[in-house]
């Protein structure tokens, strides 16, 4: 890997464009690599995975939405078109990366990485599945291109705070996203560069969709910088260009929505020639919830059954959770938001709220993807009465772990203090989630195709679940026609039970 300094310049002192971490982004994205079998491997389960949450989500509001407003825009005369989870129809490659990108995030189920920024990248996967489809691409191309997104995202995130600034984690997403179409599409470094500017500029957001009440917005912004990417792309590619420098310019992004005019950070990318392998520092999640309570769900679910004297709020006092920073800011009592009390407060709300997670998962041993989010689980008194009893705090050692680089020291959980009525107290801790790949019961394929199995139950027919799980399996030989294949049908079209409100299209 290579570390790039990445600073503002003023107007009058010009920064070649070889100098600039956009065109470096694009040198990235135009090398043609083969992936290592490990990393085709992880490509493959992510997929899955992508699939298995976009299933368990068809028959959600936000989703037929999304599915609705594709479907109400035909297919582009570029190509074939793209499909989308749950549709009969195809629809042009950008509202397929729209539609598909909402329903694989609505759950805050599927693929994390943290580090100085948060991020999903399995939300690279939607809009280069559709470009993919759209134009005829193979499974192989398809599959080099969700490697390059998924490393310059990890990249990015690894050098750059958004949120210190208030700045959504989907501004990593656009230029991540359009450098895999790059590399999917075998575009040349000067498109790319283009490109990756043009998403930058459309998709930095305030992190308002993460704070307070959180809205529906929370699953589209995610789908909104995928589908920014693809139409940067399109521009891109018939010859239109970006503000540049759009990182370091002296009215850029750094200078005015980050750090400052005095701002210094630093980004790996590979060298030329260099593995892509940033999708093995990635891990996924077993619950359905924000990825750092991961950890504290698997605690609690034990908790709750080695001790369940602790389910009950007169036996106790006060629970602490111990955590990073920003796990205490982001999801604990840190925030300041009342909403993480609240227990008529939207499932957004609930899964962005480790004093509630916490409770319900030691109240109840397990944590279930909707009924753990019920408004009557949500509303049960003696639910709210221990819920109000859990804080958190910030600790200094378990923040410097979250931001270790060391992945055996890497760590998103904490410590627990429970204080009894009887004057005794409980302590322990957790560092990371047992479906990480350092935890008690890592992922591997059989966790994936299981996952996708369950969330699929109910959902899709038997034969269904076997036929994508077998396609997606053979993603690197899949032909073009094979790859239109890569979406899912539902028994039942959620749109004949739950009908959506027309709107402009």
């Amino acid at each position: 890997m290579i570390d790039h300094e990445v600073r503002v310049y003023r107007s009058d002192e010009p920064l070649p464009r070889e100098g600039q971490l956009a065109w470096k982004i694009a040198e990235v994205g135009a090398e043609q690599l083969e992936p290592t079998p490990e990393v085709t491997d992880m490509v493959i389960n992510r997929v899955i995975d992508n699939a298995a949450v976009a299933t368990a989500s068809l028959g959600r509001g936000p989703i037929l939405a999304a599915r609705t407003q594709a479907e109400a825009h035909p297919v582009s005369r570029g190509g074939a078109g793209s499909t989308v989870f749950g549709s009969p129809e195809r629809t042009s490659p950008e509202w397929a990366a729209w539609a598909n990108g909402v329903a694989v995030r609505e759950l805050d189920y599927h693929d994390t990485f943290l580090a100085a920024e948060y991020s999903h990248p399995g939300d690279n996967i939607p809009p280069l599945l559709a470009v993919a489809q759209h134009l005829g691409r193979t499974g192989a191309e398809l599959l080099r291109g969700i490697v390059t997104g998924y490393e310059i995202q990890v990249d990015l995130v690894k050098g750059i705070s958004l949120h210190a600034h208030k700045i959504d984690h989907v501004a990593h997403l656009g230029p991540s996203a359009a450098a895999g179409l790059g590399t999917l599409l075998g575009l040349p470094a000067e498109t790319i560069y283009q490109a990756v500017g043009q998403a930058l500029h459309t998709t930095t957001a305030t992190r308002q969709s993460r704070k307070g009440e959180i809205s529906t917005w929370k699953a589209h912004a995610p789908a909104f910088a995928g589908k920014m990417a693809v139409e940067a792309v399109d521009r891109a590619m018939r010859g239109q260009t970006s503000p540049s420098p759009i990182y370091e310019g002296e009215d850029g992004v750094i200078a005015w929505l980050l750090d400052g005019p005095d701002a210094r950070y630093t980004v790996p990318l590979p060298a030329p020639g260099e593995a892509r392998r940033a999708i093995l520092d990635t891990y996924t999640k077993e619950h359905s919830a924000e990825y750092q309570a991961q950890a504290w769900i698997d605690l609690a679910r034990r908790l709750g059954t080695e001790r369940p004297e602790l389910r009950d709020p007169a036996n106790v006092v006060a629970v602490v959770l111990h955590t990073s920073h920003h796990t205490h800011y982001v999801i604990g009592s840190g925030s300041g938001d009342p909403q993480k009390y609240d227990p008529t407060a939207s499932r957004e709300t609930l899964d962005h709220s480790i004093p509630y997670i916490f409770t319900v998962a030691l109240q109840d041993g397990a944590w279930d993807h909707v009924g753990s989010y019920a408004p009557e689980r949500a509303a049960r008194p003696d639910t709210v009465e221990l819920w109000r009893k859990v804080t958190t705090a910030e600790d200094a050692e378990w923040t410097r772990r979250y931001h270790s680089s060391d992945p055996d020291e890497k760590s998103f959980g904490g410590r627990v203090e429970i204080e009894l009525a009887d004057g005794s107290r409980v302590v322990e801790e957790i560092a990371v989630a047992d479906a990480h790949p350092l935890g008690a019961r890592p992922f591997a394929r059989e966790q994936y195709v299981a996952k996708f199995r369950t969330l699929a139950a109910g959902v899709l027919a038997d034969e269904e679940t076997e036929r994508f799980l077998d396609l997606a399996q053979r993603l690197p030989e899949l032909t073009a026609d094979e790859l239109s294949g890569l979406t899912v049908t539902p028994l039942a079209d959620p749109l004949a039970t739950h009908p959506v409100a027309r709107g402009i299209f």
